[in-house]
């Protein structure tokens, strides 16, 4: 298991995996007040937490589900990409995709967070590139069943 070097300035505990093969920590709100979201807006709503990836490593911030059925609220730009040399505070905009005002508290669950591996890639412009059955079929190419 890797370690990840964290800065927690908000009084919430740290992100933690809620079961064994878990593949998100979950991330809480930190504010001084509640935020009240209306239908269709959102807002960055900040966490209080710093961290260090290691190089060849991102976080990715992703809504978590029971939220987005349970209350429509979601997480606008998912998967939110953290870089490795970032080193800011963790911000989640989340946005309220329901028709009734939603408020979030300080301390809730708004989203997971997943470590996942990346790696660069160096482009090279070329003219043609290899066939494979699929081809250039897109969206719904492949039908219904």
């Amino acid at each position: 298991m890797m370690e990840l070097r964290i800065i927690n300035k908000s009084n919430n505990p740290l992100p933690k995996y809620e079961s064994r093969s878990a593949a998100g920590m979950d991330v809480r709100a930190w504010f001084t007040e509640p935020v009240t979201l209306q239908p269709l807006e959102r807002k960055l709503i900040p966490t209080g937490l710093y961290i260090a990836l290691p190089e060849g490593y991102e976080a990715q911030i992703r809504p978590r589900s029971g939220l987005a059925l349970k209350r429509g609220l979601t997480v606008l730009n998912t998967p939110g990409t953290i870089d490795a040399d970032y080193r800011g505070e963790i911000g989640v905009i989340l946005i309220n995709m329901s028709q009734e005002p939603q408020t979030i508290e300080s301390g809730e669950r708004i989203c997971q967070m997943v470590i996942s591996r990346v790696e660069q890639a160096e482009m090279i412009e070329v003219t043609t590139l290899d066939e494979t059955e699929r081809g250039a079929g897109g969206f719904g190419h492949s039908g219904v069943k």
